[in-house]
């Protein structure tokens, strides 16, 4: 299960995702929005990144104008790690070294077709482990940090 979330600036990206999901049969759930109409991001944001941070899906996929406000957003979610990609390494990367479990995309940065190829990528590729594992480790222990 995939979880996916868009504000008005990501909403047609969310929905090129969605038909290619459809096409690979990958199920999904769509958290909106659902137009282009002006709405605030954090909250999409938010109810991706509790779906996928209490195990309800492997990943998820925000969209917005950039991918930046999403991913600042969802990763103030304990155990989401969120990585804007706007090229295909990024989205490969970012799985293979930092077992990302949400992945960004900008609708005002990429096109419909880098959409659907980072999101192949990102789904596709699993995590390296390793010495990888070790750093990952280190990012939740500051989710445990207070001051």
């Amino acid at each position: 299960m995939i979880a996916l979330g868009a504000d008005h600036g990501g909403y047609h990206l969310k929905e090129v995702i969605k038909k290619y999901l459809d096409i690979k049969r990958i199920e999904y759930k769509d958290f909106g929005t659902d137009s282009e109409e002006s709405v605030d991001y954090p909250l999409f944001a938010a109810k991706v990144a509790h779906f996928v941070a209490e195990g309800n899906a492997e990943k998820g996929i925000l969209c917005c104008g950039t991918g930046i406000g999403m991913s600042i957003a969802a990763n103030k979610v304990k155990g989401i790690r969120a990585a804007v990609c706007d090229n295909a390494y990024c989205a490969e990367i970012t799985r293979r070294h930092n077992n990302a479990n949400i992945m960004c995309l900008g609708g005002r940065v990429i096109s419909d077709e880098q959409a659907v190829e980072f999101t192949r990528l990102f789904l596709n590729t699993p995590f390296d482990g390793g010495r990888h594992q070790r750093r990952i480790d280190e990012i939740s222990a500051i989710e445990r940090v207070e001051l």
